[in-house]
């Protein structure tokens, strides 16, 4: 082992040369004295400043003598070069890894470690690289330094302005060796490959549920700790992924910047899109495994199989009731809360849901989409088309417990059910 002379006296590190631990030092001083002359960054290292300027210039003076690839740096080149070669040349020495680089070794060793040596100066979060506290900083100060030279988006990782290109490019570079699906991104086809396996290698720490992707089960511990770190800037929602942030600003904005070739409708999210396009193709990927019933989305599956088990995880904090889906409870509070938060533009009406202020608009506009196919008539609402058809049919779906009768709707069911108790009300008066 290479002797290392030089320790630091803030860490318990040792190094071979003093510059080394020159530069080491700035990671507890903070001190980046090479600046850039365009923008206002600035570098601990004399080098990291050099590739930073081909990010203006454009320069990328390594080739791969392999692929077309050109790259900043030669230790990018040498990085590359190992895709090709598959060389892996650093072994952990706790379990059987092997890592391209020594710097993906020293990350990979901290999930060993469990050490965040990265703090961010704003909130109480600590990160395993500097790259990290990077990216995460960016969510206090909104910075996206990196455009879309197709739209108008901003995005805040080079990752991301990647994987938001192939929205409009269409690639789709990651394909599944078992069906046909092909995606955008490593991840995704890593978390579909599940689908086949059922692998589910994220355990929640807290309730017996795992997951599928680490991103998800992040997402979820947000349920028990009920952090919503993410804030909109317009009204006073917070959100539990930058995501859903995403999403919900665009109610404000009105974008929906994902079209379908099939029809001229379009949506806030490309996983809408992808739903929606399934009304067109009929496709319902995800199987019960309890009855023959198949469903269009991995969601729609999971409130389906509550049917079989009953299952109802989301209470309700102020009565004792439970629901099937979060979206129900959140439906439900308002009821507490008295919350109308979707306004009609053309009345003074409020509504509850999105769902019902698309149903009351129609009594403006006259919309009704929902024709049945046997006579002539059209209904604003599914329910009140899938209940007409039941005069065509006879059927009856909704039976009474008490008196055993079938009714046509859930509606009458209800109204049927209040004559049993209006009896039963009525002989304890009696009595």
């Amino acid at each position: 082992m290479a002797e290392k002379p030089f320790p630091c006296d803030v860490c318990d590190k040792w190094f071979t040369t003093s510059n080394q631990l020159t530069v080491h030092r700035r990671t507890h001083t903070g001190e980046k004295p090479f600046q850039c002359d365009v923008c206002e960054k600035s570098f601990s290292q004399n080098c990291n400043l050099m590739a930073h300027r081909r990010t203006h210039t454009g320069e990328k003076p390594f080739p791969c003598d392999v692929c077309d690839k050109w790259f900043k740096t030669s230790n990018h080149l040498t990085v590359h070069r190992r895709t090709h070669t598959g060389e892996k040349p650093f072994p952990c020495d706790v379990c059987d890894k092997w890592c391209t680089t020594t710097h993906q070794l020293t990350v990979h060793q901290r999930t060993h470690t469990g050490e965040k040596p990265f703090p961010c100066d704003v909130c109480d979060k600590w990160f395993k690289t500097s790259n990290h506290l990077t990216v995460h900083r960016r969510t206090h100060t909104g910075e996206k330094p990196f455009p879309c030279d197709v739209c108008d988006k901003w995005c805040t990782t080079t990752h991301q302005l990647t994987v938001h290109q192939r929205t409009h490019t269409g690639e789709k570079p990651f394909p599944c060796d078992v069906c046909e699906k092909s995606f955008s991104q490593n991840c995704n086809l890593m978390a579909h490959r599940r689908t086949h396996t059922g692998e589910k290698p994220f355990p929640c720490d807290v309730c017996e549920k795992s997951f599928s992707q680490k991103g998800i089960l992040m997402v979820h511990r947000r349920t028990h700790t009920g952090e919503k770190p993410f804030p909109c800037d317009v009204c006073d929602k917070w959100f539990k992924t930058s995501n859903h942030l995403t999403v919900h600003r665009r109610m404000h904005t009105g974008e929906k910047p994902f079209p379908c070739d099939v029809c001229d409708k379009w949506f806030n999210t490309n996983s809408a899109l992808t739903v929606h396009q399934r009304t067109h193709t009929g496709e319902k990927p995800f199987p019960c495994d309890v009855c023959d019933k198949w469903c269009t989305t991995t969601h729609q599956l999971t409130i389906h199989q509550r049917t079989h088990t009953g299952e109802k995880p989301f209470p309700c904090d102020v009565c004792d009731k439970w629901f099937n889906t979060n979206s129900e409870l959140t439906v439900h509070r308002r009821t507490h809360t008295g919350e109308k938060p979707f306004p009609c533009d053309v009345c003074d009406k409020w509504c509850t849901t999105k769902h019902q202020l698309t149903v009351h608009q129609r009594t403006h506009t006259g919309d009704k989409p929902f024709q049945c196919d046997v006579c002539e008539k059209s209904f604003s609402q599914s329910s009140n088309l899938m209940a007409h058809r039941r005069t065509h049919t006879g059927d009856k779906p909704f039976r009474c417990d008490v008196c055993d009768k079938w009714l046509n709707t859930k509606y009458d069911l209800t109204v049927h059910r209040r004559i049993h108790a209006r009896k039963i009300r009525d002989l304890r008066l009696i009595n």
